[in-house]
């Protein structure tokens, strides 16, 4: 496990209630998006916005998953069978029915978030479970899914035209659970997307490569004396 800072407080934990509050912040955006947008590219992404929630909802699934079994897998993935539906497109085991149009679309994003908020709810905290960014807890999950909700967001609003600009104390919070080294002296959401390569910050270059740290955190008062 990672100790955390030893000056100043611990951080506040990423809670079910977080996750669950960043995929109706979400959702409540992309009902605003045109019909006809769905179809453009997701901000830098090679995919389109319906593809990109998509794979934001396989995402929120795939960690639902993981914490699933009474024994979480420890070395490897629940293997579900992730597939393309064209060359360069993301692979997923959920796929939305296009006929349900966006609507059905962002259906299928609701359910996949509050399946991960039901399994970080109801999973003992000192469960254990395998991702390929370190072997995590369900608060670990529960930030997981925030950030793929936040970041995937800003990809999707740069592609969709709308505005995106998720709390700051949120991102302030997974940016301490899985990016303990990043700044700490910028504001919380244009860290993040530096944190995950698409941004830049006042002298730090924009990141060509990046991955978070998923394991859980040992605080103070879970150190033996």
């Amino acid at each position: 496990m990672i100790r955390s800072p030893e000056n100043g407080p611990s951080p506040s934990p990423v809670t079910a209630d977080d996750l669950g509050l960043a995929v109706q912040l979400a959702v409540a955006v992309l009902r605003k998006a045109p019909p006809a947008a769905w179809k453009g590219m997701a901000g830098s992404l090679e995919w389109d916005c319906w593809e990109t929630v998509e794979h934001l909802s396989d995402d929120l699934f795939a960690y639902a998953a993981q914490l699933g079994p009474r024994t979480p897998p420890l070395d490897g993935e629940v293997p579900f069978v992730w597939e393309r539906r064209r060359p360069g497109g993301p692979a997923n085991a959920v796929h939305a029915d296009r006929a349900a149009g966006p609507a059905g679309l962002l259906q299928v994003l609701e359910a996949c978030g509050a399946l991960l908020v039901a399994m970080v709810r109801t999973t003992p905290p000192e469960a254990r479970a395998y991702h390929g960014f370190g072997i995590s807890d369900p608060e670990g999950f529960a930030a997981m899914g925030v950030v793929e909700t936040l970041v995937h967001m800003h990809d999707l609003a740069q592609g969709l035209g709308l505005a995106w600009s998720p709390p700051a104390d949120l991102c302030s919070r997974v940016l301490a659970r899985l990016f303990p080294n990043a700044p700490s002296a910028t504001d919380p959401w244009p860290t993040l997307l530096w944190a995950t390569g698409r941004a830049e910050l006042p002298g730090h270059p924009r990141l060509t490569t990046w991955r978070w740290d998923g394991r859980p955190r040992m605080t103070e008062s879970s150190i033996p004396g």
